[in-house]
């Protein structure tokens, strides 16, 4: 008979939601006492947290100096229709998607704008063939699948004599894993993901190349002033000073500040990397221990290092939803695992969030917790056939 003894040990922090995401660790509201509160963010003192918050993201993400970055609203996904609104049309799209987020902005491509796209889709679990698509069109995708923890592996597939843009939604992605810049036209990340930050506010980076073609293209439909990133058919530069679009949080400016002031103390991008790989690697050691459990991702190359998805693999499980559910309903009633259950249009199973915010020690603690509950909710079934 299986031992379903609880495990000793919990987790310190159980927060291990795919977002909004961790908090950094040791965070405390009296970080926050420096918010410019009760201030507009178009005086001096908003001017300067707007700008501090694009300058710390270069420096931190190595952007290129020739690259623009501005914080926009709706967090990324405004982020990504800004861009798509703004500058497709020109040519021939390619949309690509293997996970839901992916998948709506296909919806939005084709039903919205009415682009006749050329579709590439992908299992959950799985990634299209990068290496197939035309990048003389302009290409949509995602660099990892929030919902089905797969990621690009690298970039080296994109051309450099590319004629299309790249349009790279990187919301999971940015601070957890080397983006290539000089492969990516228009990148797309929200500060609630790897940093932890608060959520509604996205950053848009866009390359010389995006640029060129913001002050060239007209869009054949009308853009919404939220949208709008030139005017007279020039960039409207302010927007990448920090002079935004619609009214930010300045509360959730200085959270973002606070979570860039410790990714630097730590040892900066190379250390934000460090740890979602080594937080990654314990589920990983996990579940090759194991036969009833393993990654979604078909090739490990692939395995997302953040937002990691899992199946359950045993083959006495009839309703893997239901069990799946079950699972987490568990971990989350012990208070050990918070909002781990696999997303809504996803198969069905585990997603525990390894971004760099979440200590590789709760991780740790969390393993023994998902044995018990599987082993517990197995022997639940089995005691009801």
């Amino acid at each position: 008979m299986t031992d379903v003894t609880k495990p000793a040990t919990r987790p310190d922090n159980p927060r291990f939601s795919s977002g909004p995401c961790a908090k950094i660790p040791e965070f405390t509201l009296d970080l926050l006492s420096d918010a410019a509160l009760g201030r507009s963010h178009r005086a001096a003192v908003g001017k300067a947290k707007l700008k501090a918050a694009i300058d710390r993201t270069r420096e931190i993400l190595r952007i290129p100096d020739d690259y623009r970055i501005g914080i926009v609203p709706a967090s990324d996904t405004g982020a990504v229709e800004m861009a798509m609104w703004s500058l497709l049309g020109a040519r021939k799209t390619t949309m690509v998607a293997w996970e839901s987020f992916g998948a709506g902005w296909v919806t939005d491509a084709v039903k919205q704008l009415n682009l006749d796209a050329d579709v590439r889709t992908a299992d959950y679990g799985e990634i299209v063939d990068m290496a197939a698509i035309d990048y003389d069109t302009d290409v949509v995708f995602t660099w990892n699948g929030t919902t089905s923890g797969v990621r690009m592996p690298h970039g080296d597939m994109i051309p450099d004599d590319r004629a299309g843009l790249t349009i790279c939604d990187a919301t999971s992605a940015a601070f957890a894993m080397a983006l290539p810049w000089d492969k990516l036209d228009v990148t797309t990340f929200s500060w609630q993901k790897v940093m932890g930050g608060e959520a509604a506010h996205g950053m848009l980076i866009l390359s010389p190349r995006a640029v060129e073609r913001l002050e060239n293209h007209t869009p054949p439909w009308p853009l919404p002033k939220i949208f709008r990133l030139t005017k007279g058919g020039k960039l409207i530069e302010g927007i990448f000073r920090g002079e935004t679009i619609n009214t930010p949080s300045m509360l959730a400016v200085e959270d973002y500040l606070v979570a860039l002031d410790w990714a630097q103390r730590i040892g900066g991008l190379d250390a934000l990397i460090a740890r979602c790989d080594a937080n990654a690697a314990v589920i990983a050691r996990f579940c090759a221990a194991r036969d009833w459990i393993a990654n979604l991702a078909v090739d490990p190359a692939t395995a997302s290092s953040t937002s990691v998805c899992l199946k359950f693999t045993d083959p006495g499980i009839a309703d893997g939803a239901g069990f799946a559910k079950a699972v987490a309903k568990r971990l989350e009633g012990e208070g050990v695992a918070l909002d781990v259950g696999a997303y809504r249009d996803a198969p069905p199973g585990l997603r525990i969030w390894c971004g760099a915010t979440v200590e590789t020690a709760d991780l740790d603690a969390l393993m023994p917790w998902i044995d018990w509950a599987y082993h517990a909710e197995r022997a639940a079934l089995d005691a009801a056939a």
